[in-house]
């Protein structure tokens, strides 16, 4: 199985940690396909995740220690040739190793504030959340007021949204993050 470290990757990261930032988002083109890049820094192993614009399709990546990534795609590999529009050619077959490769060239060196995806940027692709319909934030809702429990679905949710820190801080204080489908109710994410 063949393996390749991300420089590129490992540059960025460098930057989000000087910057503070956990989560970055940036474009990719691949011949005529382009992808949402989503880099995890908040996970362990941290993640690559692969979304197909206007193509419902994403994929995810482990970035394991060293900026290491596994490049044999098992069961992706049909359907990611499907998303680029790439046909078996047995003379010149499509190579995840090569596709990975050009990714990584093409990833940016500095991270940006500017940069950190939303949640409506990331439900897009991870529907599998609790009312996946409401993907604005829009607060905070502490259940030891109401003495009620925050609920593991919603922990859930506010762990694929938000990330690792929301996730911690909500189940350690049983509070909940609130969401709604109302664009213009949305807050502005603040760690708690």
């Amino acid at each position: 199985m063949a393996k390749l470290k991300l420089e590129g990757i490992e540059k960025l990261y460098r930057d989000m940690q000087i910057k503070n930032i956990d989560r970055q988002k940036f474009d990719f083109k691949y011949n005529s396909t382009e992808f949402d890049i989503i880099f995890f820094t908040d996970e362990s192993p941290c993640k690559l995740m692969f979304g197909v614009k206007r193509k419902n399709f994403y994929f995810e990546m482990a970035v394991l220690r060293g900026f290491v990534i596994e490049t044999y795609l098992h069961e992706i590999y049909s359907y990611l040739c499907k998303a680029l529009d790439i046909h078996y050619d047995p003379i010149n077959k499509f190579k995840p190793l090569e596709f990975f490769k050009y990714f990584d060239s093409k990833v940016p060196n500095n991270a940006s504030i500017y940069n950190r995806p939303k949640a409506q940027d990331i439900v897009k692709y991870k529907s599998n959340v609790e009312e996946a319909d409401k993907i604005y934030f829009c607060g905070w809702k502490d259940n030891n007021v109401t003495g009620n429990k925050v609920q593991d679905i919603n922990l859930d949710k506010t762990r694929k949204l938000l990330g690792e820190k929301a996730y911690i801080s909500c189940m350690k204080r049983n509070i909940s993050s609130c969401w709604t489908d109302d664009a213009s109710k949305e807050k502005e994410y603040t760690f708690l």
